[in-house]
């Protein structure tokens, strides 16, 4: 493994060596180890706290100029691009439904569920998670076990610059319909976000159960219940509403995942 990081680093800083073999044996290596999830962009040291591997993302951007534009034929369809499709998913224990795409260098653990939806290169997707109808797992994206994402969400793609952390939702998440979750936000475990909710980098999280407003950004605490919501902004021009995401409760550690989060619904009417 560090024969291989250090021919993709060093290709990284001088791209004249992207042309010689070895330096292409070893770019369709790592992606043939991230399409069997041998190895990962990021690894996960403890709640909310995640290392990315840079190199591994060198890897995918470099996979990138050593490839040639093809046609892929897929029954009645065609399509031209440069990366392949995954294949395999009944050895690997996928249920994949049609028009779901996947594309080469991403990982689905046995037991993924993906409806009509897109999950792209570098992506890792766990165990037991449901990609619903048109939801879309970006580049990189970490995806963790027992994970829903709702119809239409959409879990965007962090490739460059290579130490950006990726999009994250961790085990037992719940992301409502019609969510963005983009700049390499991190959902930590047990978390619901309502439907609509969006999260950057630059939006504030606001906790506001207590007696005073909480605010975080670019994290989503454990277990928390999220709402779309606003603020007042001063500008020269006047005073405007900001989109935020509020989170107005918790959900239960000590209850079952679905009945906690058929609970939290329920109690905070969370539209999904």
């Amino acid at each position: 493994m560090g024969e291989l990081q250090a021919i993709i680093e060093a290709a990284w800083d001088n791209r004249e060596l992207v042309v010689e073999k070895d330096t292409q044996d070893a770019i369709l290596q790592t992606i043939r180890m991230l399409n069997q999830g041998e190895i990962r962009v990021a690894n996960q040291q403890g709640p909310g706290q995640w290392t990315v591997n840079e190199w591994v993302k060198k890897a995918i951007t470099l996979y990138f100029p050593i490839q040639a534009m093809e046609t892929i034929k897929v029954g009645p369809f065609e399509f031209h691009d440069k990366i392949p499709l995954k294949t395999g998913f009944a050895r690997q224990g996928v249920r994949v439904v049609p028009h779901a795409l996947v594309r080469n260098g991403a990982f689905l653990e046995s037991g993924v569920i993906l409806m009509p939806s897109y999950v792209n290169i570098g992506a890792y997707v766990g165990s037991g998670t449901m990609v619903d109808t048109w939801a879309t797992v970006g580049s990189c994206a970490q995806i963790g076990r027992n994970v829903h994402l709702s119809g239409g969400v959409g879990i965007g793609g962090v490739l460059e610059p290579p130490q950006a952390s990726p999009n994250i939702i961790e085990d037992n998440c719940f992301i409502g319909s019609r969510c963005i979750v983009v700049e390499g936000v991190i959902v930590e475990e047990e978390a619901v976000l309502g439907a609509n909710v969006v999260l950057t980098q630059s939006t504030h999280i606001i906790d506001v159960t207590g007696t005073a407003p909480v605010i975080y950004k670019g994290r989503v605490p454990a277990r928390s219940v999220v709402i779309p919501g606003s603020y007042e902004r001063e500008y020269p021009a006047g005073k405007y509403n900001v989109s935020c995401a509020l989170i107005i409760g918790q959900r239960q550690p000590s209850t079952d995942k679905k009945v906690s989060l058929n609970a939290a619904l329920r109690e905070h009417q969370v539209a999904v």
